[in-house]
This record gives C-alpha cells, sequence and structure tokens, in this order.
C-alpha cells in the first residue's frame, strides 16, 4: 500500500489541511449533517476514510508550518468561497460530507500523526473570538426563549423548558460540544456571521418580494369584485338600496341581450339594464301610450278582487260619497322625503347642503343616483307591502310620485324615467289584493311649493316667477300624457282617483292663476276620457274659502290635509283637547266642505297622522329643529325666512317643565300604556272626522323611524286599529282628560 505521502501534495501545509478539515466538519453540520440524522447511525461503522486525507509525521513539518504561518492571508473572497461549502464542487458530492464515526476515525489517525499539539494551539489561539461566538449564541438562545420555549412552558437549562424537545435542536447541540462549535478562527467567525446575516437578509428579500407579489394579485382582483358588486357607486346614500339583497331576476333566464334590438339596448326599454325585475314582464315591446312605455305589463289582469267584505270587488262601483274612503300613503317610495327616510342625508354634513331629492342627486352624480334610486325603489315597497295592507283593513293606496317618472328637462339632476316601471308594478300588485289608487302627482316641474317632499326646497318656481307660465304649461303636458296612459282599459278599476299636484302653496301663489290652471288642467285630463275623480288640493287657502269655486266641472274631489303640529295655536293643546279638536273641529269642518252651500262638496283628508309633536327627525327639513322644542330656526334653510322660525318653546307646559322630544321619538315599546291610549284615541277621532266626508288616506304606511308617522309601526306597537275599519272610539264617545301623561314630551 502505498504511503500517505505519495497523495499529499507538497505544498499543502497543515494549517492549510487542517482548515479543510474544519471545513468538512462545518459542511457536514451546516449543510446535509442535520438532513441526513438516519445516515449518521449507519455511517458510524463505516472504515476510515483513505490515508490520502491525512499525513504521518515528516520531517519538514515545522517548516511548513512556519511557511504557512508567513504566507499572507487569501482573499476574503476565496475566504467565502472556501467556507461555503454548497458552493464548492468537493461539498456538492454526497460521498465528502464526513459522518461523526469518521471524524473520530480521522482524530485518532491525526493523534498518530501527532497534529494534536497543533490543534489545541489552533482552537484557542483567539480565546477572546471564542468569546464572542459564545455571547452571540447565548443571546440568540435566549431570544428562543422569549417565543418557542416560552410557548412550550419555559424554564429548561439555556432558555428550554424541561417540557420541550427537539431531536433536531438536541443534534445541534452535540454538534456545537463536539469540536468547539466548528471553527474558532477569528476571520472565520466573522465570515460565519456574515454568511448568516446575508440568508438573513436573502430570506426578508424573499418574503418581502411574495408580499409585494401576492399584493399585485390581491388588489386588482378586489377592485374588480368590488366594481361589479357595486358598480361606480362612490358615495352610497344608505336608504332603503341594498345590493346583498338584489333581486334574483330570474326571469330573465334564457332571454339573449341579442334579442333587444340594437337601437334600445342600453336604454330604459332594455330590461336587462333594470335593477330588479321580478314580476315584470320581460318580452321587449317599444309600444308607448301617451308616450309612455308599457315595456313590462302583462296584456291580461283580473279586477275580480276585493280588498275586504266592507267594499266591492274592483270591477264594481265603489259607491264615492256614500263607501269612505279608508286608505293609506306609500310616501317616501317614489318621491324621497326626508324625514321618512333621513338615512338618505344623515351621511352628509351641513356644509354638503343635501337636503331634498334634487340636491341629493346633485351629490351622487348620475350614475350613483340611479343605483341608489332604484334599489330604493325595488326593496321599499314590495308585492307584501300591499298584502299587509289589505291585511290592515285598507281599501285604497295613494301613491306619491313626480315628474321626472316622465320626463326630465335641461339642468334637471333627476334620476329620469326609472320610477315609472316602479309605480306600474305597484298598481298590479295593488290589483291582486283589491286594492284601489289614488295617483299623486307629488312634484311638478319648478315645485309647487317650495318644500323638500316637492323635489327641490327653496322658491316656488311653478305658476311664479320667470319660469312659472312655462313650468305649468309642462305640468299640463303631463298629465296629457298621464290621462292618456291612465285611460287603457286595464285601468279603469283601479286607477280611479287622479291627482293634479300636491299641495299647491296657493297662499304663497297668485289664487286666480292656480284655479284657472287648475281647470285647464282638468279638461286635459278629462279630455282623454279618463272617467274616474280628478283629484285637487285645498291649497292651505282654508275648506271654508272654496264654497263656489270650480263648479263648472264634474267628477272633482277637494284634498285636504290635517296636522295639528306646523302651527304654534294648535300644537299647544294638551292631549284632551287634542282629541277634542279633532272630534269638534275637523269634524265640522269636514261636514260643511261636503255641503256646496257652505263649502265646495266632496272633500276628502289626502294626509294626516297621529304625531302629537313635530319631532321627527328631518320633519321640518334637513337640519332645522321643532316648534315643540322652540328650535325652529328657518333662516338657515333654503327658501327659509324668519317668518317661519319658532326660537320659543311651544308644547303644552311652555316649557315648565322643559319641552322635550325625547319622549316622541323613542322606541314605541318604551311608550307608557297611557300614552299608547292616548295615540290610538287620537287616530281613531281623526278616522272617525273624516268619514265625515268622503274617507281619509293615512300618512304614511312606514317610516325608517318616525314611529308616530308609520301605519305600520302602530300596528306592531298597539296605537292603531288591528282593522282600519274595526275601532273601539267614535268622537260620540267621552273623551278621558288624560291628566296623569305629561305634557312636555
Amino acid at each position: 500500500m502505498p504511503s500517505s505521502s505519495q497523495y499529499r501534495d507538497q505544498r499543502d501545509s497543515p494549517a492549510r489541511r487542517q482548515r479543510r478539515r474544519r471545513t468538512h466538519h462545518r459542511t457536514d453540520s451546516n449543510g446535509e449533517l442535520l438532513g441526513r440524522f438516519e445516515e449518521r447511525e449507519r455511517d458510524r461503522d463505516l472504515t476510515p476514510p483513505s490515508p490520502t486525507k491525512h499525513r504521518s509525521r515528516n520531517p519538514d513539518r515545522d517548516r511548513d508550518r512556519d511557511r504557512d504561518r508567513s504566507r499572507p492571508r487569501r482573499s476574503h473572497r476565496e475566504h467565502r468561497r472556501s467556507s461555503r461549502a454548497p458552493e464548492s464542487d468537493y461539498t456538492k458530492s454526497s460521498s465528502t460530507a464526513l459522518s461523526s464515526g469518521q471524524l473520530a476515525q480521522l482524530d485518532k489517525l491525526n493523534q498518530k500523526l501527532g497534529w494534536n499539539e497543533y490543534d489545541s494551539s489552533l482552537a484557542y489561539e483567539h480565546p477572546s473570538g471564542y468569546e464572542r461566538r459564545k455571547e452571540r449564541r447565548d443571546r440568540k438562545e435566549r431570544r428562543v426563549a422569549s417565543g418557542q420555549a416560552l410557548e412550550r412552558g419555559g424554564g429548561g437549562p439555556r432558555g428550554y423548558g424541561g417540557a420541550y424537545h427537539s431531536d433536531k435542536e438536541e443534534y445541534s447541540e452535540d454538534i456545537r460540544r463536539r469540536d468547539g462549535d466548528s471553527s474558532t478562527d477569528p476571520y472565520y467567525l466573522d465570515l460565519d456571521e456574515e454568511e448568516r446575516k446575508k440568508k438573513r437578509r436573502k430570506k426578508i428579500f424573499i418574503g418581502v418580494g411574495v408580499l409585494i407579489l401576492l399584493l399585485a394579485i390581491i388588489i386588482p382582483v378586489a377592485v374588480v369584485v368590488s366594481k361589479k358588486n357595486g358598480g361606480d357607486n362612490n358615495s352610497s346614500a344608505g336608504g332603503a338600496g341594498d345590493n346583498s339583497t338584489k333581486p334574483a331576476n330570474s326571469n330573465l333566464d334564457g332571454i339573449s341581450e341579442d334579442s333587444i334590438p340594437q337601437q334600445y339596448q342600453g336604454t330604459s326599454l332594455d330590461p336587462f339594464t333594470w335593477y330588479d325585475t321580478e314580476d315584470f314582464n320581460v318580452t321587449f315591446t317599444s309600444t308607448l301610450v301617451g308616450g309612455l312605455p308599457v315595456m313590462g305589463l302583462n296584456s291580461t289582469w283580473d279586477d275580480s278582487k276585493r280588498a275586504n267584505d266592507n267594499v266591492p270587488p274592483l270591477n264594481k262601483d265603489f259607491g264615492y260619497g256614500t263607501t269612505p274612503v279608508r286608505g293609506v300613503n306609500l310616501g317616501g317610495w317614489l318621491s324621497i322625503e326626508p324625514f321618512i327616510t333621513p338615512s338618505f342625508f344623515s351621511k352628509f354634513t351641513t356644509h354638503d347642503n343635501v337636503v331634498d331629492e334634487w340636491t341629493l342627486c346633485e351629490k351622487l352624480g348620475p350614475t350613483t343616483a340611479k343605483s341608489t334610486l332604484e334599489q330604493h325603489y325595488s326593496s321599499w315597497v314590495k308585492e307584501s307591502t300591499f298584502a299587509d295592507i289589505q291585511a290592515a283593513g285598507f281599501d285604497h293606496v295613494r301613491i306619491p310620485f313626480s315628474y321626472w317618472a316622465v320626463i326630465t328637462y335641461d339642468g334637471d339632476p333627476y334620476v329620469g324615467n326609472v320610477s315609472w316601471r316602479y309605480l306600474l308594478r305597484g298598481i298590479e300588485w295593488a290589483r291582486k289584493y283589491g286594492l284601489r289608487i289614488n295617483l299623486d302627482l307629488h312634484g311638478a316641474p319648478g315645485s309647487q311649493n317650495g318644500w323638500n317632499h316637492s323635489g327641490h326646497q327653496g322658491e316656488i318656481g311653478w305658476l311664479n316667477g320667470t319660469d312659472g307660465t312655462l313650468n305649468g304649461d309642462r305640468t299640463i303636458a303631463i298629465h296629457k300624457q298621464l290621462s292618456e296612459f291612465f285611460t287603457q282599459p286595464r285601468y279603469k278599476n283601479i286607477v280611479t282617483m287622479y291627482g293634479l299636484v300636491n299641495e299647491p302653496r296657493m297662499v304663497e301663489l297668485d289664487q286666480s292663476t292656480v284655479l284657472a290652471w287648475t281647470s285647464k288642467a282638468v279638461e286635459a285630463v278629462q279630455a282623454n276620457n279618463f272617467t274616474g275623480i280628478v283629484v285637487f288640493g285645498d291649497g292651505f287657502m282654508g275648506l271654508d274659502n272654496w264654497q263656489g269655486k270650480l263648479t263648472s266641472q264634474k267628477n272633482l274631489l277637494l284634498d285636504v290635509h290635517q296636522y295639528v303640529i306646523f302651527n304654534v295655536e294648535q300644537i299647544v293643546l294638551n292631549h284632551h283637547d287634542k282629541i277634542n279638536f279633532a272630534c269638534g273641529g275637523w269634524t265640522a269642518q269636514a261636514r260643511r266642505s261636503q255641503d256646496t252651500a257652505t263649502g265646495f262638496g266632496p272633500t276628502l283628508c289626502g294626509e294626516w297622522s297621529q304625531a302629537d309633536t313635530d319631532c321627527a327627525k328631518y320633519l321640518n327639513n334637513v337640519g332645522v329643529g321643532s316648534r315643540w322644542e322652540g328650535t325652529l330656526n328657518m333662516v338657515s334653510t333654503p327658501g327659509g325666512s324668519s317668518d317661519g322660525s319658532v326660537l320659543t318653546p311651544t308644547c303644552p307646559t311652555k316649557n315648565n317643565p322643559q319641552c322635550s322630544c325625547d319622549g316622541a321619538n323613542a322606541d314605541p315599546s318604551d311608550y307608557s300604556d297611557g300614552y299608547k291610549q292616548w295615540l290610538l284615541m287620537f287616530a281613531e277621532a281623526q278616522m272617525y272626522s273624516f268619514e265625515q266626508g268622503w274617507g281619509w288616506f293615512y300618512w304614511t304606511w312606514q317610516t325608517e323611524s318616525a314611529a308616530q308617522w308609520s301605519y305600520k309601526s302602530g300596528l306592531a306597537n298597539g296605537i292603531m286599529p288591528a282593522k282600519a275599519y274595526s275601532r273601539s272610539f267614535n268622537c260620540s264617545s267621552d273623551i278621558p282628560d288624560f291628566s296623569d301623561l305629561p305634557e312636555y314630551y
């Protein structure tokens, strides 16, 4: 067998071979060793490595050692290459990683060769470097104690808890103890630390890169999903609309969008642009009647239903004037009113000046306004609404809508035409439950009263101001369209009342101009063969002042709205006197108005409520207080003036005790039994009074939060009769004094 000197490079110094051996050790412990734990056990029995990896004693050893020590150190880059085992060709081979058994054999061989002395001097040549490395290792292990070890119980030696065990970490400890934890050369220690830092930086860079990549994928996807779900609604206005309850629109299944003629695609006649197609006929038709689309209607209908046993079915004459009308309004549905749906307005600040439907649409912009309001049209009134109304004992429904259901003009911010189809669907739902319809044009071009529920709060531009005549003519043109549409045979039995304009503010307008306009509008409607009742408002002139007016025209009905809270003379009445006023004052008014000798003739109360305060949020305009508490500052509102302000509390106690809206605005479940009794009696007293005329429509069916204006809420809380036609109180009964009720809430 050849001697070991035959295979040894004569330039191979002892120090160089020692470093190479240390490199093998480091490669084993930091590279392949931990991943080959099971192989180590097998390696213990292997034969020693070839002696060519070692050397025997040589007379030239001391000379070589001195020469090696005097030789300049290799460059930093060469050291790094030699110390990074995974990058060397040598360490890439699985056969070059030395096992513990092989290292033990190698140590024995080195001892025979006399290298122990050299090893000892090399291991402790730089004790300060060893201490620095040990200190770093101890700090690292202390940090681990705050994580893994403490998580498992902590408190064991070197910071590890007794219950914590890791084969991997235990074996690493063996490596550190076995040979002084790899090379003790300070230069190698610095390189090791640099390598560890570099690896940590590399891991950080990789982690950051992965995070950036994930964000680059997730963010665009989220934006796309958001756009699909919410369109371009940059500013949701709240209200009843809600994407989470979007209708299924299953009746569009099986219909191709290409079946819609190209010139109508994307228009209001295209059902694929509709938010809600439930109970609409989505078979395309471009047919117009009076310039208004019939798209969405079925070609057949059934007028055999009746609302209840007290009234005839739709296909029979109702008997107006002898059979009292008992109806309810669907306020805040197709014409937005702030106090009914305050959520549309409460999200905005005073600076935004969003106070009515005009400014709401302006603020939202056309696309978002359309999306927001159509969702509201869809969800605020459903078929179940009409079923509930019928179940409550009603026989009529008054549906307020505004001119932009039919047409919009240059400069209008309103959502045009969309509410039209919801009006038609509502009428068909009412038909299913035998409910007759009172059409109510709630908002006219230019605003007929300057109030927020006309659509545009502020100046009156209808029959008044620069465009007053123009807006009056526009309203006549709208009625020509509407009356032609609603004289179709399908509407003869259900649209039995036709309103010209809601609450024209005749105390601010020229009365003769309004009367002339009313006569012209009636002629236009009846010229289209509308045979139902034409309704016009009293204009707040007082019922007695209508005697002898508009006597030449037939089938007219005078509409009056009665409340005790919008003037200080009535709101100041105590609980007893408010009921007494309903039974005495309004009953007498209705009877006088019914008699053509003292009044106009046929008279109906189109709006009333059981509220005894004006405390409901936004009732007197957005951001305005109440007469009850003396905070009604109208000067700050569009169209307001000091004339309409009430800055002195007007509850019956005159603020002693202090007038408060807390009680009236409380949840009805918190009302006292006495207050509930009063509210029910006040409602029934008004029903009795208005039935001395043609009847009544309650304002309104539902609200978001104003319970004393919601018939639906009143039913649920026992402050309305279970059936509108069956009541426990009438004005021939005694009225309690209600002395136990506070008069300041």
